[in-house]
C-alpha cells in the first residue's frame, strides 16, 4: 500500500527511482481514492480517461534516466487552465463543450516534466466566488467536514489535494482563490508576485490581479511546482525575469504585524488564538516581531470589488455564444447574444458583469474606476514603505474557518468579507504564501486554520524559508 497521506514529491520521486513502485502504480492509487472518495468531496469535473496511459509514459521516461523530480507526479488542474484536445469549462454551462485548442505555459512546462494530469477540477464559475458554490455543475465539499465549503475559487484543486486526490494542484489567485481554499482544506498555498507566472492560457477574470500558483501539503511541493511554472514568457507580456529579490534564508527576520488592520473586528477567537500562537513560536525561533503600520489597507475590499468587476465585464465580453460558448437561437443576432448570456451565466457572473459595467460607464468612470486605482496605489506603497522596515508581513488568511455550504451564499457582501487579508495582495502584485497553523474543533471536527506570510515582490524564496521555519520542514 502507498502511504498517499503522507506522501510529497521528493518522497515518490525516490519511490519511483528506487522501483518501490511505477508510476503506473501511483497512479491507480490516486484512481482509487478517487473512486472512493470523490462521490462525496465533487473536487473533480472530469478524471482524465488516458491517466494510466500517461503513467506509463511517466515509467518509460523513468527506465531512461531521463526523469525529473515531476516524473510520475500525479497532479489536478484548475478548470479555468487550458490544456490542449481536453475540455475546459471555467465551471460554467457556457463553456460546458469548449475544447482548448492549445496548452497554457504552465502546462506545457509541466507536460516537458512529464507530469500526470489526474484531471480538472471544480470551481467557482470563471473563478467568481470564495466557495466553490457557484459552479454550474454543483458544490466541492471540504474533505475535513463535508457540510462545509473548501474556500474558493480554486476549491476543487485544494479538495483534491487535501483528500489525497491528487498529490499536488494547480490554481489561480485573483483576490485570495489559493491560499483560502489552502487555508480551509489545511494545506500549503503560494499566490506567487503578479507576473512571476505566466497566464497564458488561462482564461481571465481580473487581468491585473490574476495569478496561477500551486498547492501541496508541504512548503517544499509548493516551491518545486512554483520553481517549474514560473518565467518570462513571450506570450505574457506582463510576466517578469527570474529575479529573486534578497533571499533571506535562514537569517533571524522581522516580521511586520499590520495591528491597526487586525483589530477591525469579524475575526472568530480561535484565528486570533492560533495567530498569537504564531507569533509566539516565531519569537521563540529567534526573529523579531514588529508593529507596523499599512494605514490604506481598510479600503481594499472597496477598490477590489470596484476594479476586479470592471476587468471582468471587459473579459466576459468573448463570451457570447459567437466567439466563444454555447449559442442559443433566437428570432435575430440581439437575441441569440442574450439568450446565449441569459442561459449560460451563472448569478454571481452576471452580477459582477452588472456592477463592472455600471462602475466604468460614462459619468461614473471617474467617479469609481479611476479613485479605486487611485487607492491601489496607497495601498501598494503602504507594503513598499512596510518592506524598508521588515523582511516578511503575517496576518491571518481568513477571518474564520470554513463556513457551511449554504450559510453565505444567500448574502453577497458577507461572503466577500471572507477576503479580507488576501485582497490586499493581489491589488499590489506582492507574493503571499498560506500554511495551515491551528485547527477549531467544532462537535467532533478539526477544522484547519491558515496563517498568510507576505514578502516584497520577487520575495517566494524569503516565504518559502520562513514557513519551513514555523512549520518545521
Amino acid at each position: 500500500m502507498i502511504d498517499l497521506k503522507n506522501l510529497t514529491i521528493k518522497k515518490a520521486h525516490e519511490a519511483l527511482l528506487k522501483g518501490d513502485y511505477t508510476s503506473l502504480e501511483l497512479s491507480s492509487a490516486y484512481l482509487e481514492q478517487i473512486k472512493k472518495t470523490d462521490g462525496d468531496i465533487h473536487a473533480y469535473l472530469e478524471v482524465y480517461s488516458d491517466v494510466l496511459e500517461q503513467a506509463k509514459k511517466a515509467d518509460e521516461i523513468i527506465k531512461s534516466g531521463k526523469a525529473t523530480v515531476l516524473t510520475g507526479i500525479p497532479i489536478s488542474i484548475k478548470d479555468n487552465i487550458l490544456i490542449k484536445g481536453r475540455v475546459a469549462s471555467s465551471a460554467s454551462k457556457i463553456l460546458e463543450n469548449y475544447t482548448a485548442t492549445y496548452d497554457a505555459t504552465v502546462i506545457e512546462k509541466l507536460k516537458k516534466e512529464g507530469v500526470v494530469f489526474m484531471g480538472r477540477t471544480n470551481m467557482d464559475e470563471f473563478a467568481m466566488g470564495g466557495s466553490t458554490e457557484n459552479s454550474a455543475y454543483g458544490p466541492t465539499k471540504n474533505p475535513y467536514d463535508i457540510e462545509r465549503v473548501p474556500g474558493g475559487s480554486s476549491g476543487g484543486a485544494a479538495a483534491s489535494v487535501a483528500s489525497d486526490e491528487a498529490l499536488v494542484a494547480l490554481g489561480s489567485d485573483t483576490g485570495g482563490s489559493i491560499r483560502q481554499p489552502a487555508s480551509f482544506c489545511g494545506l500549503v498555498g503560494l499566490k506567487p508576485t503578479y507576473g512571476a507566472v505566466s497566464r497564458h492560457g488561462v482564461m481571465a477574470m481580473g487581468s491585473s490581479l490574476d495569478q496561477i500558483g500551486p498547492f501541496g501539503k508541504t512548503v517544499e511541493d509548493v516551491e518545486i511546482l512554483f520553481n517549474t511554472i514560473k518565467g518570462q514568457d513571450t506570450m505574457d507580456s506582463t510576466t517578469i525575469p527570474n529575479k529573486t529579490s534578497e533571499v533571506i534564508g535562514s537569517k533571524k527576520m522581522k516580521i511586520g504585524v499590520p495591528r491597526d488592520f487586525l483589530n477591525i473586528g469579524g475575526i472568530d477567537e480561535s484565528v486570533s488564538k492560533s495567530f498569537e500562537e504564531s507569533l509566539e513560536k516565531l519569537k521563540n525561533l529567534g526573529h523579531e516581531i514588529i508593529d507596523i503600520e499599512l494605514p490604506n489597507l481598510k479600503y481594499s475590499l472597496a477598490v477590489y470589488y470596484v476594479i476586479v468587476p470592471a476587468e471582468v465585464s471587459s473579459n466576459m465580453a468573448r463570451f457570447d455564444g459567437m466567439r466563444f460558448g454555447e449559442r442559443l437561437s433566437g428570432k435575430d443576432g440581439i437575441e441569440d447574444y442574450f439568450l446565449s448570456r441569459q442561459v449560460g451565466l451563472g448569478r454571481e457572473v452576471k452580477r459582477r458583469i452588472i456592477l463592472g459595467t455600471y462602475v466604468l460607464s460614462s459619468g461614473y468612470y471617474d467617479a469609481y474606476y479611476n479613485k479605486a486605482n487611485i487607492v491601489r496605489e496607497l495601498i501598494t506603497n503602504d507594503y513598499r514603505k512596510a518592506f524598508e522596515k521588515v523582511d516578511v508581513i503575517i496576518t491571518p488568511t481568513t477571518p474564520g474557518p470554513a463556513f457551511k455550504i449554504g450559510e453565505k451564499s444567500g448574502d453577497p457582501l458577507k461572503m466577500y468579507l471572507e477576503d479580507i487579508f488576501t485582497v490586499p495582495i493581489n491589488l499590489a502584485g506582492v507574493p503571499a504564501i498560506s500554511i495551515p497553523f491551528g485547527f477549531k474543533e467544532i462537535g467532533d471536527k478539526k477544522l484547519p486554520l491558515g496563517i498568510q506570510f507576505i514578502a516584497k515582490h520577487g520575495g517566494e524564496e524569503t516565504l518559502f524559508a520562513i514557513s519551513k521555519n514555523l512549520l518545521g520542514q
